[in-house]
C-alpha cells in the first residue's frame, strides 16, 4: 500500500495495523481493490498466496504496479504500439507489430532514436543481420544522449526466442517519455513559424495596400486638376474634342480606377479580418490613406467629372450660339454695308446747284424717299449693334475685328445722317425757287423702298439660320412661316399697285410726250429690280419650307432619342435599385454552408454583370444624345449619371458582400484544423472504433490520444489532466466521446490562435528555459527563413545572465502584438 501510495501520489485507505492473517489479508485487498479501481485486470493474483508467500505470485503483482503506473500516460498498450508504428513507418526494414520479436534485430530502437536525433545514429551503416551491433547501439545512445537507463540486455533479446513483452514496453515507454520534452520543442516551434508566417503575410498585405491607396490617390491627384481645368477653347471642334476625352476618361480609364477602389476596400476589409483573428491591432494606414480618405477623395473627383461635364455642355451650347450669332452679324453687315455704298458720295453731291426746277424737286423728293430708305435702315444698324454687343458679353474670340466692323458701320450710320441733314436743308433752300414734281413718281418711290426694304427683310428671313432643340420650338418656327406665307397675298397687292403706278407713269410720259430721261428721278428701285426680288422671295419661300421640314423630321428623331433612352433608363434605373435591395435581403435570407453561401453569391454577381451590355447600349444612346445636343430629357428621371453612379455601387456592394461571407469563412478556418490533421484524426479514431459505433469508451480514447503523441503525464496530475479532457468530451459522463466531441477538442488544442505569452513561452522551450535565446538556437530550431527573420528584429538581451549574443525574445514576442513596425 505505501508502494501504490508513492508510486500513484494518491492517498489509500488506512492499513490494519494488527499482524493477524486477518489484517494482512485485508491490506492486501485495499492494495488490490485500488488497482482494479484503476481499469487494470488483475488474473489469478489473490491476497491468500500472497500472504502465504507466494513469491511467484507477489512479484507479479508488483510488476502489475509498475506497469500500470510507471508509464500510465501511455497505459493503454495498444495506443504505444500505434506510436511506435506511426514514428517508425519511414523505415522500410522495420515492422513493429508487437512488443516482443519485432525489436529482436533492434532496428526498431535505432528507428525510434534517429526519427528523433538523426544526428545521434548513421541509421545508414545499420544491418538487419547484426542485431548485437544494433541493440547495444541503441542502448548506449539512449543511456549517454537521452538520459535513458539500459533496462534490457542485448545478449538476452538475440538469445531468447520471444523477448518478455512487459520488460520491452516498459523500455519502449521510456523512449515516449523522452521524445515528449521533443515533442514540446518541435511544437513550439511550429507555433512560432505560424505565427512568424502570420506576421510576414500581414506585412505584405498592408504594403500591397499602402501602395494601392498610393496610387490611386495619385491618380486622382492626377485628374482632378484636369478636370477642373475650364480653359475655354475658340471653336466647336476644339471643344467636341475635349468633350470626346472626356468620354474616353469614363469608358477606359475610369473603370479600372473604380475596380482598384473596390478592391482596396476588400483588401482592407480582410486585412483587419486576419489581424483580428490572429490578435494582432488594428491595421493604421499612413496618414491620409484611410479608406475613408479614399473616399473623400474619390467623391472630389465625381464632383469634379460632374462639373467638368456641364462645363463642358455649356461651352459647346455657347460655341454654338457665338457662331450663329458671328455668321447673323457677317451676313447683316454685308447687306447694310453693299447699302451705304455710294451713299456718302451722293448726298455731298452738288447737282442741285445747276438742276432745273423740276429737277430740283426731284431731288427733293428724291432725298425725301432716300430718308424714309433711311429710317427703314435704323432697325438693321441696330440689330448689327445688338448682335455685337451679345458677341462681346459671350466672349466671342474674334470680338476685336466685330467691335472694329460694328463701329465702322456706326460711325458711317452717323456721318450718313448728318450728310442727309445737311443736304436735305440745302434741298429745302432751293425748294422755294422750285415748283414742279411729278407726283406718280413721288408716290412710286415711297411706296416701292418700304416694299423693296420688306422683301430684302423677307429674303434675309427665309434666309436666316435658325437653331433649335424641341419640336415645339420647330413647330413655332413653322407656325411664323405659315403666318408669312398668308402676308404674301397682300404683299402681291402691293407689287401690282406699285408696278401700277409706274405703268402710269409710263403711260403719262406716252401720252404727253414728257422728257423725263427714261428714268425716275426719286428711287432706283426699278420694277424690274422689284419683280426680281419679288421672283427671288418665291423662290425662297419653297427652300425655307423644305428647310422647316428636315429640321422637323430631326427633332423628330432626336424626341425618339429621347424615348428611346428614357424607355432603357426608366427599366435599368429601377432593376438596379432593386438588385442593390435584393442584395440587401439575399445577405440575410441565405442559408446553407458558408461556401454555398458564397458560390451563390458569384453567381448572382456573374447575373449582374452579365447586364453590363445594356449599361453599354444606354451609353451608346446617351452619347448619340450628347452629339445631337440634346439637353433635356422629358420622358425620364434617370439621368446617364444616376445611372453610371447606381452601377458602380451595385457593383461595389455586391463584391463586399462576397468579402464578407469570404472573411466569414477566413474567420471559421482559422478556428479549424488542416485537411492533413483531419485525416490523421479520422485515421487513429477509426482503428479504435472496434465496433464501428461512431464513439470511443474513456480507454480507446485515452489509447488513440495516445497514438497522435498526446502526452498526458506520469503521475496524479496526469489522471487529473486526462480527468479534465473527459469533462470536456463527454460532459454529461455518458461514458463515451463521439467524433465530433473528439474533433472539436483537437481544434481547439491545434487552433493556430496565440497570444503573445504563448509565443513568449514557446521561444522559453526553444531556449532552455532560459531567459534570452541565441542566434545558434534560432537556427538550429527554425527554418532558415524564419530564423533569420528573428535575429534581424530581436533586440539584445541586457539581463544579469546574460551572455555574449545574447537575444531578448520576450520584447520581440510582445512587439508582435503591440504598436510597432513589425
Amino acid at each position: 500500500m505505501l508502494l501504490l501510495e508513492v508510486i500513484s501520489g494518491e492517498r489509500l485507505a488506512k492499513p490494519e495495523r494488527g499482524k493477524m492473517r486477518v489484517h494482512k489479508i485485508s491490506n492486501v485487498n485495499k492494495a488490490l481493490d485500488f488497482i482494479a479501481s484503476k481499469g487494470v485486470k488483475l488474473v489469478s493474483i489473490g491476497a491468500e498466496e500472497i500472504v502465504d508467500g507466494n513469491v511467484k505470485m507477489t512479484l507479479g503483482m508488483i510488476w502489475t504496479i509498475i506497469l500500470r503506473f510507471a508509464i500510465q500516460d501511455i497505459s493503454v498498450e495498444e495506443g504505444l504500439l500505434l506510436w511506435c508504428q506511426r514514428k517508425t513507418a519511414p523505415y522500410k526494414n522495420v515492422n513493429i507489430q508487437n512488443f516482443h520479436i519485432s525489436w529482436k534485430d533492434g532496428l526498431g530502437f535505432c528507428a525510434l532514436i534517429h526519427r528523433h536525433r538523426p544526428e545521434l545514429i548513421d541509421y545508414g551503416k545499420l544491418r538487419k543481420d547484426d542485431p548485437l551491433t544494433n541493440l547495444n547501439t541503441a542502448f548506449d545512445v539512449a543511456e549517454k544522449y537521452l538520459d535513458i537507463p539500459k533496462m534490457l540486455d542485448a545478449e538476452d533479446i538475440v538469445g531468447t526466442a520471444r523477448p518478455d513483452e512487459k520488460a520491452i514496453m516498459t523500455y519502449v515507454s521510456s523512449f515516449y517519455h523522452a521524445f515528449s520534452g521533443a515533442q514540446k520543442a518541435e511544437t513550439a516551434a511550429n507555433r512560432i513559424c505560424k505565427v512568424l508566417a502570420v506576421n510576414q503575410e500581414n506585412e505584405q498585405l498592408m504594403e500591397d495596400y499602402e501602395k494601392l491607396a498610393s496610387d490611386l490617390l495619385e491618380w486622382i491627384r492626377r485628374t482632378i486638376p484636369w478636370l477642373e481645368n475650364r480653359a475655354p477653347e475658340n471653336t466647336m471642334q476644339a471643344m467636341q474634342q475635349k468633350l470626346e476625352d472626356f468620354r474616353d476618361y469614363r469608358r477606359l480609364h475610369k473603370p479600372p480606377k473604380v475596380q482598384e477602389k473596390c478592391q482596396l476596400e476588400i483588401n482592407f476589409n480582410t486585412l483587419q479580418t486576419k489581424l483580428r483573428l490572429s490578435n494582432r491591432p488594428a491595421f493604421m494606414p499612413s496618414e491620409g490613406k484611410m479608406v475613408s480618405d479614399i473616399n473623400n477623395a474619390w467623391g472630389g473627383l465625381e464632383q469634379a467629372e460632374k462639373g467638368y461635364e456641364e462645363w463642358l455642355l455649356n461651352e459647346i451650347r455657347r460655341l454654338e450660339r457665338l457662331d450663329h450669332l458671328a455668321e447673323k452679324f457677317r451676313q447683316k453687315a454685308s447687306i447694310h454695308e453693299s447699302w451705304t455704298d455710294g451713299k456718302e458720295a451722293m448726298l455731298q453731291q452738288k447737282d442741285y446747284e445747276t438742276a432745273t426746277l423740276s429737277e430740283i424737286k426731284a431731288l427733293l423728293k428724291k432725298h425725301e424717299a432716300f430718308e424714309s430708305d433711311l429710317a427703314a435702315h435704323q432697325d438693321r444698324v441696330e440689330q448689327i449693334a445688338a448682335i455685337a454687343q451679345e458677341l462681346n458679353e459671350l466672349d466671342y474670340y474674334d470680338s476685336p475685328s466685330v467691335n472694329a466692323r460694328c463701329q465702322k458701320i456706326c460711325d458711317q450710320w452717323d456721318n450718313l445722317g448728318a450728310l442727309t441733314q445737311k443736304r436735305r436743308e440745302a434741298l429745302e433752300r432751293t425748294e422755294k425757287l422750285l415748283e414742279t414734281i411729278d407726283q406718280l413718281y413721288l408716290e412710286y418711290a415711297k411706296r416701292a423702298a418700304p416694299f423693296n426694304n420688306w422683301m430684302e427683310g423677307a429674303m434675309e428671313d427665309l434666309q436666316d439660320t435658325f437653331i433649335v432643340h424641341t419640336i415645339e420650338e420647330i413647330q413655332g418656327l413653322t407656325t411664323a412661316h405659315e403666318q408669312f406665307k398668308a402676308t404674301l397675298p397682300d404683299a402681291d397687292k402691293e407689287r401690282q399697285a406699285i408696278l401700277g403706278i409706274h405703268n402710269e407713269v409710263s403711260k403719262i410720259v406716252q401720252t404727253y410726250h414728257v422728257n423725263m430721261a427714261g428714268t425716275n428721278p426719286y428711287t432706283t428701285i426699278t420694277p424690274h429690280e422689284i419683280n426680281g426680288k419679288w421672283e427671288h422671295v418665291r423662290q425662297l419661300v419653297p427652300r425655307r419650307d423644305q428647310a422647316l421640314m428636315e429640321e422637323h423630321a430631326r427633332q423628330q428623331q432626336n424626341e425618339r432619342l429621347r424615348k428611346q433612352f428614357g424607355a432603357q433608363a426608366n427599366v435599368i434605373g429601377p432593376w438596379i435599385q432593386t438588385k442593390m435591395e435584393e442584395i440587401g435581403r439575399i445577405s440575410i435570407e441565405m442559408h446553407g454552408t458558408l461556401e454555398d453561401q458564397l458560390n451563390h453569391l458569384r453567381q448572382y454577381e456573374k447575373s449582374i454583370v452579365n447586364y453590363k451590355p445594356k449599361i453599354d447600349q444606354l451609353e451608346g444612346d446617351h452619347q448619340l444624345i450628347q452629339e445631337a445636343l440634346i439637353f433635356d430629357n422629358k420622358h425620364t428621371n434617370y439621368t446617364m449619371e444616376h445611372i453610371r453612379v447606381g452601377w458602380e455601387q451595385l457593383l461595389t456592394t455586391i463584391a463586399r458582400t462576397i468579402n464578407e461571407v469570404e472573411n466569414q469563412i477566413l474567420t471559421r478556418d482559422a478556428k479549424g484544423i488542416s485537411q492533413e490533421q483531419m485525416n490523421e484524426f479520422r485515421a487513429s479514431f477509426n482503428h479504435f472504433d472496434r465496433d464501428h459505433s461512431g464513439t470511443l469508451g474513456p480507454e480507446e480514447f485515452k489509447a488513440c490520444l495516445i497514438s497522435l503523441g498526446y502526452d498526458i503525464g506520469n503521475d496524479a496530475q496526469g489522471e487529473a489532466e486526462f480527468a479534465r479532457i473527459m469533462s470536456i468530451v463527454d460532459p454529461n459522463r455518458m461514458g463515451v466521446v463521439t467524433f465530433q466531441a473528439f474533433i472539436d477538442f483537437m481544434s481547439r488544442e491545434t487552433a493556430d490562435t496565440d497570444t503573445a505569452d504563448q509565443v513568449m513561452a514557446s521561444f522559453k522551450i526553444l531556449a532552455g528555459d532560459k531567459n534570452y535565446i541565441t542566434v545558434d538556437e534560432l537556427r538550429r530550431e527554425l527554418p532558415p527563413d524564419q530564423a533569420e527573420y528573428c535575429i534581424a528584429r530581436m533586440a539584445p538581451y541586457n539581463g544579469r545572465d546574460a551572455v555574449p549574443g545574447a537575444l531578448d525574445y520576450m520584447s520581440f514576442s510582445t512587439a508582435l502584438y503591440g504598436e510597432s513596425d513589425l
